[in-house]
């Protein structure tokens, strides 16, 4: 539960739902294409129990919607909503800063490509709404009233 200052705060009420490991690794597994419950376990290698409380909070955060497989078996489906594709460019945001900072030179990793083209995904910016770039003076908070 937030308290009075951070209920305010989008970034404390986004990590409210994203703020866990395991839940922006599920939904980068999800981006992936990835949807059953085995796959997401066998790929992450996740106790089943923490799985399945943290697919919980996604689906009841409207993230992932459960399904009935595509396939018509019996099994169920984690697919993504809207809201949930919405997340994409903080995990594109969160991937270029570890592929930025967190890894040697010369050492295995990832990448991201665009399949139309296979080169690498430009890195995002915070653009101003006249397309300047902004850096994090450039930007002020305000408190303020949605209608």
């Amino acid at each position: 539960m937030l308290d009075e200052v951070n209920a305010q705060c989008p970034v404390a009420r986004a990590l409210e739902v994203l703020g866990d490991r395991w839940a922006m690794m599920i939904l980068r597994d999800a981006f992936d294409g990835l949807c059953r419950f085995s796959a997401f376990q066998k790929n992450l290698g996740l106790a089943k129990n923490i799985l399945a409380s943290r697919l919980k909070l996604l689906v009841e955060s409207g993230l992932l919607q459960l399904q009935p497989a595509s396939d018509g078996s019996a099994y169920k489906e984690y697919v993504l909503t809207d809201k949930g594709r919405s997340v994409f460019p903080i995990v594109v945001g969160l991937r270029q800063w570890g592929e930025r900072f967190q890894f040697e030179p010369g050492e295995t990793r990832s990448a991201l490509l665009d399949k139309a083209t296979g080169q690498v995904v430009e890195t995002l910016q915070v653009r101003a709404q006249d397309g300047r770039v902004l850096r994090p003076e450039d930007c002020q908070r305000k408190v303020v009233r949605q209608r």
